[in-house]
């Protein structure tokens, strides 16, 4: 009874310690030691690389063609200024853009004289003086005329008196010749003093008519302005009436079913275009492009200003269209399109994906999808229209390239292809 009394759990001293079993007492120990392996897991998870989500793209052979592409309009081949031919006033232009007009036939305007300026007090105090002086002129050029005259009935007198004289001896040869010599010096300076009256009679006249203002007669004077071309007016520069001066422009005229293509390309691509390439005519209205034909690369440029204020050389490149359809007929002066010249062709070519190339240093490099990772590769690349790029060489057809790759794929990184 003593023995079973101690061995009791009753019989257990209070400051004894109490144990538990073994199996509550390894969990407890172990679980620190699971919880640090457990994240030591889910770091390595979390730096274990995962592959990069990516596109691709093949290299294939076929066709290219390089393309410069810039804004252009159409414009009038041949378009006609007409101008004021003589100073007056020209009468209203009663043709509006769009109408028709023949030549030799449709008169686009008329110019009719002008009215006599007015004269300030100053300009009138003198015409009004040269009035006076001319009038006195012509009263000292009657006097003249008069005196003239004078001496001429005296003159005749005397040479009638030698001439009744017969009887020989009696009048030298001498004195007859002088008699008849003053005879007819005396009738010239009549008729001076008469045409000097008369210059004195037009002097007044023109003095007089100065200080009037007479209406403006059409009458005879009137020049009718007419079409030197057959066509369609483009522009009235001047419609209403006003006073012109020779030369003033008053309206164009030109045939809107004659246009080309004017555009205006940089000069470092002017030089690879040629007279007689392809041309593209794109954004004019249509679904289909327009075809047409370069006619003129002109060989002296210009600087103009881009949008963002840089100063650019451009030349202006002329091309005419080929087959126009029925639709492309609406087309008129300054309309605005996109050309699109070909500078370049292959028929079979190996060709890329732009997207797929980028530049490493001198150097265009890729990626390609090898076994799941990114192989980065060296590569020539040759003509590029924008959208592919030739591949002179490192690619063979048939090879995958990952399109437009992030920054976080580099040489060996796994990639996994988008769906």
């Amino acid at each position: 009874m003593a023995a079973s009394d101690t061995d009791s759990p009753a019989a257990t001293a209070p400051w004894e310690t109490k144990r538990g079993s073994n199996g509550h007492h390894l969990v407890r120990r172990s679980l620190p030691w699971l919880g640090g392996l457990l994240l030591l897991g889910l770091i390595a998870w979390g730096l274990w690389p995962k592959p990069v989500v990516i596109e691709t793209g093949k290299v294939t052979r076929g066709p290219l063609t390089v393309r410069v592409s810039e804004e252009g309009k159409t414009r009038v081949r041949n378009r006609y200024v007409v101008a004021a031919p003589v100073a007056g006033k020209m009468r209203r232009v009663p043709l509006k853009p769009g109408d028709e007009v023949k030549a030799g036939e449709t008169v686009l305007t008329a110019i009719e004289p002008i009215a006599a300026p007015l004269l300030d007090p100053r300009a009138r105090a003198q015409a009004e003086a040269v009035v006076s002086m001319h009038e006195a002129g012509r009263k000292q050029a009657a006097a003249t005329l008069e005196a003239r005259q004078s001496a001429l009935k005296m003159a005749e007198a005397d040479r009638d008196r030698v001439r009744a004289v017969t009887r020989a001896g009696t009048v030298s040869e001498t004195d007859r010749d002088r008699a008849e010599g003053d005879a007819s010096i005396r009738a010239a300076e009549v008729r001076a003093a008469e045409f000097s009256l008369q210059v004195i009679d037009y002097e007044l006249a023109q003095a007089r008519a100065a200080l009037e203002r007479p209406e403006g007669n059409a009458v005879g004077n009137l020049v009718e302005v007419k079409s030197p071309v057959s066509g369609r007016v483009l522009k009235v520069i001047q419609e209403s009436e006003m006073v012109v001066s020779p030369g003033t422009r008053i309206l164009e005229i030109g045939d809107p079913a004659d246009i080309e293509i004017e555009a205006e390309i940089l000069s470092r691509d002017a030089v690879t275009i040629r007279p007689g390439d392809a041309v593209d005519i794109e954004q004019w209205g249509g679904e289909n492009p327009l075809k047409g034909r370069v006619r003129r690369v002109e060989p002296a440029a210009f600087t103009k200003i881009s949008s963002l204020g840089v100063e650019e050389q451009r030349v202006i490149v002329l091309s005419d269209l080929v087959d126009i359809p029925e639709a492309a007929k609406a087309l008129g002066d300054r309309f605005r399109v996109e050309a699109r010249v070909a500078v370049w062709h292959g028929d079979d070519v190996l060709i890329v994906p732009a997207g797929a190339l980028f530049r490493e240093g001198n150097a265009w490099k890729t990626y390609v999808y090898r076994d799941g990772k990114a192989t980065l590769t060296a590569i020539e690349a040759g003509h590029s229209d924008g959208r592919f790029t030739e591949i002179l060489s490192g690619l063979a057809a048939g090879d995958e390239v990952l399109l437009h790759p992030p920054d976080t794929v580099t040489d060996g990184t796994p990639v996994l292809k988008r769906e």
